[in-house]
């Protein structure tokens, strides 16, 4: 007897199964190139979207122009600036990058508008207040919102980075609107308990925790472990007899 033809039982467990990772336009490009440099670390597929705010905040940022027709190579280069702005300071590779697929902003037709679309859920970082407000309300009005719109309705895992500062009446309302949605509000905070002596140990630290939200593993940030003066301590030095 033949199974039924949505019988999930028999679908390929090997199947790709992405974390999408969407950047609106808010300052925090390095946020963004710390998540993804985590996820490809862990070993994760990815599916990009950047949308077009974002972009000129990254040729604000970085100095990078981010072509849809040579994303792959922008990307790399991206990956590869420090926090600082200074170039080449990972290192990226074309075959780090196997795994990422890239979807135009304007492409609404594109693989993750669809709910059955495999997906592991989403991460937006950063998340402007535009981005919030568009996804709060269910506007999609392009493929990061509508993406975002479909993990809240498919109850995918969805974390927002949001990145302003201060945040008015109506933005708050949107925030608690997305995590009365099952969403993840996550402000890009950095913390100093982790011992950050460099802007990138900043960047690192949220970016570890939009990863944590997402259950990924990650050895972005050195983890609170309940001992005062953990964050001065340098690594490896040998404990206070």
């Amino acid at each position: 007897m033949e199974p039924p033809r949505n019988d999930t039982s028999q679908q390929d467990p090997g199947r790709r199964r992405p974390w999408v990772v969407g950047i609106s336009g808010a300052s925090g490009t390095p946020y963004a190139a710390s998540v993804l440099r985590g996820l490809l670390a862990a070993g994760e597929a990815v599916d990009l979207i950047v949308s077009r705010a974002s972009r000129l905040t990254l040729l604000d940022e970085t100095g990078i122009a981010f072509r849809d027709a040579h994303w792959r190579t922008d990307l790399r280069e991206w990956l590869a600036r420090g926090a600082d702005g200074k170039p080449s300071t990972f290192p990226v590779t074309d075959e780090d990058l196997a795994d990422v697929r890239y979807w135009a902003a304007g492409d609404l037709a594109a693989g993750p508008s669809s709910g059955s679309y495999p997906v592991k859920g989403m991460l937006i970082v950063p998340a402007s207040t535009a981005c919030v407000a568009g996804v709060a309300l269910g506007l999609s009005k392009d493929l990061l919102q509508r993406v975002a719109s479909v993990m809240l309705k498919e109850r995918r895992r969805l974390v927002v980075a949001v990145r302003e500062t201060p945040l008015n009446g109506p933005t708050l309302k949107h925030l608690v609107t997305l995590d009365e949605a099952g969403a993840v509000v996550l402000p890009a905070s950095p913390a100093f308990y982790a011992g950050a002596t460099h802007i990138q140990d900043l960047v690192d630290f949220v970016a570890g925790r939009a990863l944590d939200a997402a259950e990924v593993p990650h050895g972005l940030y050195r983890r609170w472990e309940g001992e005062l003066g953990g964050g001065s301590k340098e690594e490896g030095a040998p404990e206070a007899p």
